[in-house]
């Protein structure tokens, strides 16, 4: 296979990826009627972290406790953000919930300066400002004479800020493990503290799903699929296509998002809402793809 076509094939496996997020937020959205939050992150990542390791077992051998420590640094940050990313879809749409996850794509630029010295340029400010204006378009909503912003769009949005810590570290951990080895060490600890904390969050066990065949599908899904299968492409996608085009693709996940609420969910889309997601959409883009092309300029 020549590198052209090995690009190609891995241009479709990045939109694969994007499409699998997208559609994983109805299939979050539809199972929370079932099953609590937190269990649902244990279960998905439990069956991702076991089917991983099992194919990483012999890396184990050289683990260093430094490693092991940044794995679970990395899978705390992981675990917040799907903590919130997925309480917060039980509190607002599928489609919001997606786009307004997608964030974290402007934060991250914004929060490696503090962290690591690295001052943003102008687009990343101007990318802020669109996120930001987008964000009011799709979540703030008339009441009275005061805007407000549900606690689903709340949460959703915190969620960005674990999102945009998680990469700022993995890709600064990136440089001293092995990307897969830190990927499963996250795969479980975020199955550990989902574990831990679900029955406080959750109540008791939820026996029940495995009497309700929709949901273990759906619990599949997000374990072999939206996690583990997308991380695999994630990885290999980014080996072989530029990171600006890799990054256009992966945004694609808000879209799905809000394409496959509207189909299966039935939800509602105003014309401001679409305007909002616009936005959020373009902001990634420029935060994500003209850093690239600036930096291509540059070179060439």
């Amino acid at each position: 296979m020549t590198k052209k076509s090995l690009g190609a094939f891995c241009s479709v496996g990045l939109v694969l990826c994007a499409a699998i997020w997208g559609f994983a937020f109805v299939i979050v959205k539809d199972s929370l009627d079932y099953i609590g939050p937190v269990w649902m992150i244990a279960f998905r990542f439990s069956i991702a972290a076991f089917c991983l390791g099992l194919l990483l077992r012999k890396k184990f051998a050289g683990l260093s406790k430094k490693t092991f420590l940044r794995g679970m640094l990395l899978g705390f940050f992981l675990f917040m953000a799907y903590l919130l990313q997925t309480i917060g879809c039980k509190f607002t749409t599928a489609g919001k919930n997606a786009f307004l996850t997608t964030v974290y794509v402007v934060l991250v630029p914004l929060f490696a300066w503090p962290l690591f010295r690295k001052r943003p340029s102008w687009y990343v400010f101007v990318a802020a400002l669109m996120s930001v204006s987008g964000i009011g378009l799709l979540a703030l909503k008339n009441e009275g004479s005061v805007l407000s912003m549900n606690k689903g769009d709340v949460l959703t949005l915190s969620c960005g800020i674990f999102y945009a810590l998680h990469i700022l570290f993995t890709s600064h951990f990136n440089a001293y493990d092995d990307p897969l080895l830190l990927t499963v060490l996250q795969f479980v600890a975020v199955a550990f503290l989902g574990w831990v904390c679900a029955p406080f969050m959750d109540g008791a066990f939820p026996l029940e799903i495995f009497t309700n065949a929709r949901v273990v599908l759906s619990v599949f899904y997000l374990g072999l699929l939206s996690t583990l299968v997308c991380f695999v492409l994630q990885n290999v996608g980014l080996k072989y296509v530029a990171p600006a085009l890799a990054s256009l693709f992966l945004s694609l996940e808000s879209l799905f998002g809000v394409l496959f609420s509207t189909l299966l969910l039935h939800e509602a889309v105003t014309p401001r809402m679409l305007l909002g997601c616009g936005l959020i959409f373009a902001a990634i883009i420029l935060a994500e793809v003209v850093p690239e092309v600036v930096k291509g300029k540059r070179q060439s």
